[in-house]
């Protein structure tokens, strides 16, 4: 769709584009041109991801990669999936699309604009399309692999074991699927996906260090904060809202902030790039912010394969034949792959195995007709009150904790998200694929539980358990696993001791390092202790449980954690099942050290003292070898750094086209509401947190303030590549001006987009 009138991008002194047009449309249009002005390389890498088209740029060792994408492609009818959407949603998507495709052919037309990327690589970016919006449903197939891991425990007669891993809500103790050999159950059932997972291999090998455990516990420890406050609680008088959204650090910005109006919309604050809309951020009417929630969206499907014909499979008392297609992956230097993939009634094929009779198939929500995540950014922007956003809420697949603040003085909760309605299992196993245990539906949007105006004057999300318990005792769980509530309970601990809360307030609260696993985990340390243990002890004992980037207690505590966890998993973890539980939750972890049972012998309690003052002695080691030999001198953040490398680094003429951002030194850690994480098999580096934070005065927006992480463009030869870097870095934010004459006061360039 062209431009319908002219757009103007005034782009301010941060590099923060202020898109003004005459039509929403054209709004969306400016939206996707800065996106690729700033961000092409990355949108342009992920689609190629998406759509299973790397082998073609980067050769035949992408080809398993390719092949896992394409199988979970949408597969049904993109125009029908289009006609259902709202049309004016649909109308700005496409606009969007064209906005990226118009930066495109600009640089078709002068190839030296093309970020470097492109020719150090000797590539093209790709042209976008509409469909390509439908297609690409992101799913995670993180609950399938638990389920196998559950599965495996349970052959052992050791499923008791798996709560270690990830504790279950409730005490849930995961249904035992009727007539379903769990014994059979392996990694293999993955298939495809199976294979491929881990960090793409742009240097032909895995990186050093890396450990599929670790990288997933990493990915799921990605969350967020929120938190919204009435005006009876607020030093301001009206609402705020506080958001930082955690995603990876280390490669290319999660987020793009934008500001786009038109008659009659106003919006402003972060974008996923490559997603139409913004995410999180504020219209001239309520702000909004989002924290990923908990629905288990995936299922593990075992079929049984007809003895007559591989490609038919038993289904509700009859043989049932695949939908099979044929894709064909173009590779680069090499011939053509040709694939063959298979769908079941449940969703993509993963394993077809005729010589056992097996396959198995993943029922995911992303990829059942409606779920169209990628357009309900855009439905939640149109949205004009809180009532509206219900309607928006019907599109969005995500599971998502929505926060809401309006001028009104209104402030509410929503849980976004499409539940499955399961017959029978509870989605903590596989189960057989032969119609018994077949989804029903989805729970429809108006049924999922929200909250508006609660009289104490404040909520707030960290992915932590938070269904009403009169919702969960009828609808049931949306999940049965949740992040450790750490975050959450400091964010409470802080808002409910305060009469009231200032935006300054909720800043220094966004970077808040107070470790509540430290504070509980310190009275349990033992006292008359001698050599590296005693020092260890004695320097933790007056600690004040802060993580501070300078605290030399602070990267003690984190070399003690570690061990502590090794330690834990030695003594209660029989060795048959060392390789399926390779790490262990904080929360079991805890609980066994400040409630000692015979799982760590006959006398409990001294086992544990013997056991911590262990694992003190190597934390002393440890930090002594990664620090130095004098404690005086140590410090966490001297090794828990931001180091931001280009993903495509491990290529050597990448590396050098662009460089590296790095010096920064962080506190904190996964489980401080400053959540800097960090993979410890790997290395000390900040692996995930938050790379924007925003604070919204409701109401009197010009006081909002943010900030990002490194810049707006992933440009080195823009001058907004990193500088957001130390700012970001010190905890300082900056203005987030959104009146006319705010943002005009900090304009430093104009581009005028033309029909």
């Amino acid at each position: 769709m062209p431009l319908r009138a002219s757009v103007t991008i005034a782009d301010d002194e941060w590099g923060v584009p202020h898109i003004r047009a005459s039509s929403i449309p054209d709004a969306y249009f400016g939206q996707g041109y800065v996106v690729a002005r700033d961000r092409l390389f990355q949108i342009d890498l992920q689609l190629r991801r998406d759509l299973g088209r790397l082998a073609e740029a980067f050769g035949a060792r992408f080809v398993p990669h390719d092949h896992a994408a394409r199988l979970l492609l949408y597969r049904g009818d993109v125009e029908s999936e289009l006609a259902e959407l709202p049309v004016d949603v649909v109308v700005c998507a496409r606009a969007y699309v064209d906005g990226i495709n118009a930066r495109i052919a600009e640089l078709e037309g002068d190839p030296s604009l093309l970020p470097p990327e492109y020719d150090v690589l000797k590539l093209q970016p790709l042209r976008w399309d509409i469909s390509d919006l439908v297609r690409v449903r992101r799913g995670d197939m993180g609950s399938v692999t638990d389920e196998i891991r559950r599965a495996r425990l349970a052959t052992l007669g050791l499923l008791d074991l798996d709560t270690l891993v990830a504790p279950l809500t409730g005490d849930r103790t995961p249904q035992l699927p009727e007539g379903l050999d769990l014994a059979a159950v392996s990694q293999a059932d993955l298939g495809i996906l199976g294979e491929t997972e881990g960090p793409l291999p742009w240097s032909g090998t895995s990186p050093a260090g890396y450990d599929p455990v670790e990288d997933r516990l990493d990915r799921d420890a990605h969350g967020s904060n929120a938190w919204t406050i009435s005006s009876t609680r607020s030093a301001t008088g009206r609402p705020i809202l506080a958001n930082d959204p955690h995603l990876g650090i280390g490669g290319f910005s999660p987020r793009h902030l934008a500001h786009l109006t038109a008659p009659g919309f106003d919006v402003i604050g972060a974008g996923s790039p490559g997603m139409p809309g913004i995410m999180q951020g504020h219209t001239d009417h309520y702000a909004f912010g989002r924290t990923n929630s908990h629905i288990d969206q995936e299922d593990l499907y075992v079929l049984e394969l007809s003895p007559d014909d591989p490609e038919c499979y038993r289904h509700q008392d009859q043989w049932k034949r695949f939908a099979k297609t044929t894709e064909t992956i173009r590779v680069k230097d090499a011939n053509d792959v040709a694939l063959t993939l298979r769908h079941a009634e449940h969703g993509p094929v993963l394993l077809h195995d005729p010589s056992r009779l097996r396959a198995t198939a993943m029922a995911s929500a992303s990829l059942l007709p409606g779920a169209n995540m990628t357009f309900a950014i855009i439905a939640l922007n149109l949205a004009g009150s809180w009532d509206e956003i219900a309607e928006a809420a019907r599109l969005h697949v995500a599971p998502t904790n929505f926060h809401y603040a309006d001028v009104d003085g209104n402030t509410g909760w929503r849980l976004l998200g499409h539940v499955p309605i399961r017959n029978q299992a509870d989605g903590l196993l596989p189960v057989p694929g032969d119609g018994r245990h077949d989804w029903r539906g989805i729970l429809p949007a108006e049924q999922m539980p929200t909250l508006l105006n609660p009289a104490q004057g404040w909520f707030a999300s960290a992915n932590q358990f938070n269904l009403p318990p009169e919702w969960s005792s009828t609808k049931g769980m949306t999940s049965f696993t949740w992040n450790a509530p750490y975050r959450y309970d400091r964010v409470a601990q802080v808002l409910g001791e305060a009469d009231r809360h200032s935006v300054a307030d909720s800043v220094a609260l966004q970077h808040d390092d107070l470790s509540l696993p430290a504070q509980a985990l310190l009275p349990l340390l033992p006292k008359a202790l001698d050599g590296m243990a005693g020092r260890a002890a004695a320097m933790l004992c007056d600690w004040d449980a802060r993580l501070g980037a300078d605290s030399a207690a602070a990267a003690l505590f984190e070399m003690l954690w570690i061990e502590l966890g090794k330690a834990c998993l030695a003594a209660i973890v029989p060795d048959r099942a060392r390789e399926l539980v390779t790490s262990i939750d904080p929360r079991p972890m805890l609980a066994l050290l400040t409630h000692p049972d015979t799982r760590l012998g006959p006398d409990p309690e001294a086992a544990r003292d013997a056991l911590l003052a262990k694992a003190l002695g190597r934390a002393w080691e440890t930090a002594s070898e990664a620090l130095g030999a004098d404690p005086a001198a140590w410090r966490w953040g001297d090794i828990h750094r931001v180091v931001l490398r280009h993903p495509l680094s491990g290529l050597p003429a990448i590396d050098a086209a662009l460089p590296v951002i790095e010096g920064g030194r962080s506190g904190g850690d996964t489980f401080t509401v400053m959540a800097r994480g960090y993979v410890a098999t790997r290395d000390y580096h900040v692996s995930h947190g938050a790379s924007v934070l925003m604070v919204c005065d409701v109401g009197d927006w010009d006081r909002s303030c943010i900030l990002t992480l490194p810049g707006q463009s992933i440009d080195p030869r823009s001058p907004h590549y990193r500088d957001g870097y130390a700012t970001w870095l010190a905890g300082r934010p900056r203005p987030f001006p959104f009146g006319r004459k705010a943002v005009d006061a900090h304009i430093r360039h104009v581009t005028e987009l033309h029909p």
